[in-house]
């Protein structure tokens, strides 16, 4: 009998970047815009796109064996789901997100308390009323379809919204009062897919890759020629990993030598090595890093 993993993808907002990180992580995936099963190289995936809100309830219910979705929608869903890993990736970048209380600008709303018997928009229902319930809070809870950025003041006195940068809370003219929920995108596991040996070493598998890429994203590589004179001053200049590779060349008196370092470092450091003596200095992407 073949041997599937059933793996649900965020279809929404995730979608491009949960597939830009499968491809960093050595997994070519296939999606008609058309269709809601991408297409994995590995014939022991299947795949299905759906809606991260959605996904952990599936995960339960073992409709799928895992999944990526947001700690705040398992929250809000109240899944009894396995989180095998967090991966730090949202939409636009690599940071969490956060759910948080705004308010029209102008709103005499000034702290979380001000929000006693008044109206609130959000798509986070049920976690809304849980947090404002245990601040002793009384207040409606309404849901909302999307855009719920311009219903105060009219629509509601407050709204309850997802944000990375807040850009478009301040374009629609809202304050943030509070953050209320800090989320990371998570792989998760139906629990009983978990006991499955093979689809447990499989997740295990997927999740390594995943964290590898995600580990890759802000680094590079970087190799040079050192003359000996030089490479204490060059190996001092260099944060790694490890301890950089160093290699004696063929010609006397000279050293290769090879690091993993933050990228946004390297436009600081290569006039700096270059400055003490290294020469054919080499930078490179890296598509993994396996600790």
């Amino acid at each position: 009998m073949k041997k599937v993993l059933k793996l649900g993808l965020p279809k929404g907002s995730l979608q491009e970047s949960t597939l830009k990180l499968f491809k960093k992580a050595g997994y070519n995936v296939s999606v008609d815009s058309r269709s809601y099963y991408p297409v994995f190289d590995d014939i022991e995936i299947e795949a299905l796109l759906i809606r991260a809100q959605e996904m952990a309830r599936y995960v339960d219910d073992g409709v799928l064996d895992a999944g990526l979705t947001g700690r705040d929608w398992i929250l809000e869903q109240g899944a009894d789901v396995k989180e095998i890993a967090e991966l730090n990736y949202a939409k636009g970048g690599l940071r969490p997100v956060r759910w948080v209380i705004a308010v029209p600008q102008d709103s005499k709303i000034k702290k979380v308390k001000d929000l006693h018997g008044k109206r609130i928009s959000t798509e986070l229902v049920h976690f809304t009323k849980k947090y404002l319930k245990s601040q002793g809070i009384k207040a409606e809870v309404d849901f909302s379809w999307g855009a719920t950025e311009v219903k105060p003041p009219h629509l509601c006195d407050a709204i309850v919204e997802l944000t990375e940068t807040g850009t478009s809370l301040r374009a629609n003219n809202l304050r943030v009062i509070e953050t209320i929920l800090t989320s990371s995108t998570r792989f998760i596991s139906n629990k009983k897919s978990w006991k499955d040996t093979w689809k447990q070493q499989k997740m295990e598998n997927i999740v390594l890759l995943l964290q590898g890429a995600l580990a890759a994203e802000e680094k590079v590589g970087l190799k040079m020629n050192v003359p000996e004179q030089s490479l204490k001053r060059a190996m001092s200049l260099l944060s790694s990993l490890h301890s950089p590779t160093i290699s004696q060349l063929s010609d006397t008196g000279w050293f290769a030598l090879e690091v993993v370092i933050d990228e946004k470092i390297v436009r600081d450091i290569i006039p700096k090595l270059k400055a003490v003596g290294a020469e054919g200095i080499i930078e490179y992407p890296l598509n993994k890093v396996i600790p």
